[in-house]
């Protein structure tokens, strides 16, 4: 009797959800990292020794000693989510490995949150409820937590893709200008339609109420807001980040935040991340630190589960990855 073909190999650094597990499970050999917390550094390496495919996250860093250990039979690398600063693609390319990614399907998920932290930092939504919580309403005063307006407001937005242009048609419904920053211009088509203008970093740090972040990480980016940027900006003003936290130069935001030079700071991310319970941020009452959530909504996660789900099927089995980052 004759055993069938081999199954490819996975590792699957975290429980994703089913829609996205079910299909993998099916048509691999899978190993699934099931701790909530990502798998430490030598079990990453361990683990994907010999493996066909990775599916991966942020959190978990590829690089030349990973695709070393991995061997040759690694021929896919696919991350769940669409950033990929944590995957040397340079080191994959070197070795005939794919990469995939899940583009669009955050998108609108997360231009919902950043306007979610955007609302909450500049009317000072955090403090007003720790305020109540800590037994301090006792009645109501005209200079009570006063914050920002977001109707009328210049928004400023860093990183023109996907994300950054959904968070400026929503801006439109608050009688907004829109600034943005990237490094092309957006068609003028699209600027005539969202009635946003392109200006320089400099120039929208300084007319911007609010600064929200959707650039991607990388050289020219990492601490691209640091204590020259923030020293532009207006007192009045908040800065929100959805994008990665190394975007932020923390210990400059630290002392904007405690001298006044802003007024408040919104941060889905965080450098380093996960943020330490004694980090000094957590103790101003003008921050407000949520667990990189943008996209947890039910439905974006499960396309996101799909869309990796789909690139780690097609890399193993050698057919063109639907979204690629790198094709083999």
């Amino acid at each position: 009797m004759t055993s069938g073909p081999r199954r490819p190999r996975v590792f699957v650094t975290r429980i994703i959800p089913d829609v996205g597990l079910d299909p993998i499970r099916e048509a691999c050999e899978l190993d699934l990292w099931t701790d909530p917390s990502a798998p430490p550094r030598a079990e990453l390496l361990r683990r994907a020794r010999g493996c066909d495919g990775l599916l991966t996250l942020l959190t978990d860093r590829i690089d030349d000693e990973l695709l070393e250990i991995a061997g040759p039979e690694l021929k896919v690398v696919s991350n769940y989510g669409v950033g990929y600063d944590n995957i040397d693609v340079p080191a994959c390319a070197a070795r005939g490995v794919a990469v995939g990614n899940t583009p669009g399907a955050l998108t609108e998920t997360t231009a919902d949150f950043a306007w979610t932290l955007l609302m909450a930092a500049a009317r000072r939504l955090a403090e007003g409820e720790a305020y109540v919580k800590a037994g301090d309403w006792t009645a109501w005063g005209p200079q009570l937590l006063l914050g920002s307006d977001v109707y009328g407001a210049t928004l400023g937005i860093v990183g023109f893709g996907r994300i950054g242009r959904a968070v400026a048609r929503r801006a439109a419904g608050f009688g907004m200008t829109v600034l943005y920053q990237s490094r092309s211009a957006a068609p003028a088509a699209v600027e005539a339609a969202l009635g946003a203008e392109r200006v320089s970093l400099d120039e929208l740090l300084e007319r911007s109420d609010i600064v929200t972040l959707h650039c991607p990480l990388d050289q020219e980016t990492r601490g691209l807001i640091d204590a020259a940027a923030l020293a532009r900006m207006k007192p009045t003003a908040v800065l929100v980040n959805t994008a990665r936290g190394p975007v932020v130069d923390q210990a400059a935001l630290l002392a904007a935040l405690r001298d006044g030079a802003i007024a408040g700071a919104a941060l889905d991310v965080t450098d380093p991340e996960p943020m330490t319970p004694d980090d000094p941020l957590l103790e101003l009452p003008n921050c407000l630190v949520v667990p990189h959530m943008a996209s947890a909504s039910v439905a974006a996660r499960g396309r996101m589960a799909e869309m990796s789900a789909a690139n780690l099927l097609a890399g193993v089995f050698g057919r063109p990855l639907p979204t690629p980052v790198l094709s083999r």
